[in-house]
């Protein structure tokens, strides 16, 4: 069985590596092999979704990872008081690593993999000649090429008009096990513990047409910082945040997949968690055929958008109206907020439900 995939993003080779585990071939097709993975990106990947990674695509070492216990939730409008507070005892939240470790450990993998291969492509119109070569399934994982504009098209998107800024923060030793996240007037900034001495920073930033330059960033950390004897800034990174859901994850043999099917505000960090699941259903549905002997075709991608994209849509609808509430929140001048914010805290059911969905995602 062989199987293309085009784009090089961190998605795309987690889905390659899962795949080259099965003995499937695996033919990738990049624009350019020189992607530059920010060295200040983080990702918080979930207790199951790790569990998943370790399991079906590659084993993070124990000296890559951070294991978080607690999240605490804070309000600017409430005087930076806490209003939420997240934990369970019998088990970590979830474990933060660097995008750009687990990505060069995955590709070093794949490139030692018999069922790897990977093919340049420099020109756009050389797309339409993949199509209509000898493939089982084509995957796409690359939110702007010619196979996107064709056939992925209908989408339903929105910009946020807000931009992500990431640093990585070194500090005096603490225990840092627990990760905060402070909704400013501005937007939500997170602290994401990386180890004992460094902490990740992502502060999402409703700029409209207002244009902030690093030091201001960076005044406005030290501000809103309550925790931290900062002794370091890594240098400041900065990427735009819009919201897009694919109206369509597939056409013939052809699936958009990742965030070419879904992108999401990252206050909840469940960006990657999202395609990590994703990757975990289609994984099974072509483990089902290889299982039974059968041949790979566009029944696998018809049953995967069966499974898969009503449930992507609630949840990534879910984290949006998180965003737009709290960004409303801190328009008007009541405390109507808090009282739910106190029925969330003090419910321990609720507390476990979001816990649960925040792991696992929407399960019908």
């Amino acid at each position: 069985m062989k199987i293309c995939l085009i784009g090089n993003s961190l998605t795309a080779l987690s889905l390659a590596k899962n795949l080259t585990n099965k003995k499937i071939y695996v033919f990738n097709y990049i624009k350019t092999d020189n992607k530059k993975i920010g060295k200040t990106r983080t990702i918080g990947i979930s207790k199951d979704s790790l569990d998943f990674f370790n399991k079906d695509i590659i084993k993070i070492k124990k000296k890559s990872k951070w294991d978080i216990k607690k999240i605490e939730v804070y309000a600017e409008k409430y005087n930076n008081k806490k209003i939420l507070n997240f934990e369970n005892s019998n088990t970590n939240l979830f474990s933060m690593v660097k995008n750009f470790e687990i990505y060069d450990s995955i590709k070093k993998k794949l490139n030692k993999n018999k069922f790897y291969k990977k093919i340049r492509i420099e020109n756009e119109k050389k797309f339409e000649k993949i199509l209509n070569a000898n493939f089982n399934l084509v995957i796409n994982c690359d939110i702007n090429n010619f196979v996107t504009k064709k056939f992925f098209f209908k989408k339903i998107i929105k910009n946020y008009k807000s931009s992500a800024f990431t640093t990585i923060i070194e500090h005096a030793k603490i225990e840092n096990n627990i990760a905060y996240q402070i909704f400013t007037s501005k937007g939500p900034l997170a602290f994401l513990p990386l180890s004992k001495f460094k902490t990740s920073i992502v502060y999402s930033i409703n700029h409209e047409n207002i244009k902030f330059n690093d030091n201001e960033i960076l005044k406005l950390i030290n501000f809103y910082n309550f925790k931290y004897k900062i002794s370091n800034f890594s240098k400041i990174e900065k990427f735009n945040l819009s919201y897009s859901v694919s109206r369509n994850y597939f056409h013939k043999n052809i699936l958009n997949f990742g965030d070419a099917i879904h992108r999401i505000h990252p206050l909840a960090g469940q960006g990657f968690n999202i395609n990590l699941r994703d990757i975990k259903i289609l994984s099974e549905l072509i483990q089902k055929r290889i299982d039974l002997g059968l041949s790979l075709d566009y029944s696998v991608l018809e049953e995967f958008e069966k499974k898969t994209k009503h449930l992507n849509y609630i949840f990534t609808s879910a984290i949006d109206l998180v965003y737009e509430f709290f960004k409303f929140d801190n328009k008007i001048n009541n405390n109507f907020s808090k009282n739910i914010f106190k029925i969330i805290d003090k419910n321990k059911a609720i507390n476990k439900f979001l816990l649960k969905r925040a792991n696992q995602g929407i399960i019908l």
